[in-house]
């Protein structure tokens, strides 16, 4: 069984700066893509960021140049660097992996969510 537990949501002032992480626990043989989506109100959830296992990255058109995306192998984490935030970017904020088990077997695993407010 694999977790992922997300941390670093929160209020933030327009003009802010946020920064999420994910660790992954668990049975992991190997961590595929990574990747943060966000979902807002009425809205469905869309991608943010993702990141192969090579390092590779993709962003939302609506978050390139403010929102970095990192990985760290070692500690099965991703986090996402969050900049110059907009209202537009409060949404709840989940983090997947592409988690292999064995050298057979991958899994899509998300995490919890979490709230990141941008209000004035």
């Amino acid at each position: 069984q694999v977790q992922l537990l997300e941390s670093g949501g929160g209020l933030v002032q327009p003009g802010g700066s946020l920064r999420l992480s994910c660790a992954a626990s668990g049975t992991i043989f190997s961590i595929n893509g990574m990747g943060w989506y966000r979902q807002a109100p009425g809205k469905q959830r869309e991608l943010v960021a993702t990141i192969s296992a090579g390092g590779r990255t993709n962003y939302a058109d609506s978050v390139k140049g403010r929102f970095t995306i990192s990985r760290d192998n070692a500690k099965n984490t991703v986090d996402l660097q969050m900049n110059s935030l907009k209202p537009e970017d409060t949404a709840v904020y989940y983090c997947n992996m592409g988690v292999k088990t064995s050298i057979w077997y991958e899994y899509s695993y998300w995490g919890q969510g979490t709230q990141v407010t941008v209000s004035s």
